[in-house]
């Protein structure tokens, strides 16, 4: 999709310019820093049943909300504070995935304090990004038996809202796969 700017884009993130600067900045690019990794792996924990876009709109009150998604922070996280969650209109307020991101926080610190979270993920691409090459959006496959093998492994950590679509999803946002469509001028600044 060609842009006023004259840029080829992938298609998804339309034309709104939230979604456009993410799509150009951040989604794709490799990041390996695990504060980061758990924050976006947590926030589409959030977007099941939505829409990203809701996400990202709602990403600074969400980091806000969660300490600034410092997961020493949010393993704390009591039945008063998942009560005040429930109350925060700048979030999604659903209870099961804020008591979710709290377990998560409290498998992150495991992680971390064995190997690093960083690592632990990145291991499971052999420290170096899957590139798919897709030519066309119809190309980009929604799992893989890498986010299949990596929701398993979350989830026995304790890790919750990490089905195999919402970790490729964060494979894909991170970096540890490429999706990016073969005439998208993102595409090789990873």
């Amino acid at each position: 999709m060609e842009h006023e700017d004259g840029l080829a884009r992938c298609p998804w993130p339309g034309r709104d310019p939230l979604y456009v600067a993410y799509h150009d900045e951040e989604w794709g690019r490799p990041e390996r820093n695990s504060r980061a990794l758990f924050e976006k792996l947590v926030l589409d924990g959030f977007q099941a049943g939505l829409s990203w876009i809701t996400i990202l709109r709602k990403r600074e009150a969400f980091r806000s909300a969660f300490a600034g998604f410092d997961p020493a922070a949010m393993a704390r996280f009591d039945e008063r504070r998942v009560h005040e969650l429930m109350q925060n209109g700048g979030i999604v307020r659903n209870r099961a995935k804020i008591e979710g991101a709290v377990l998560s926080a409290r498998a992150w610190l495991d992680i971390e304090a064995a190997q690093g979270f960083s690592d632990y993920l990145w291991s499971f691409v052999d420290g170096a990004p899957i590139d798919n090459r897709p030519r066309r959006i119809a190309d980009v496959p929604t799992q893989s038996t890498i986010s299949e093998r990596l929701s398993k492994d979350l989830k026995a950590k304790g890790f919750k809202f990490c089905g195999p679509t919402i970790v490729y999803a964060f494979m894909q946002a991170v970096g540890m796969v490429n999706d990016h469509l073969a005439d998208c001028h993102v595409r090789n600044q990873g």
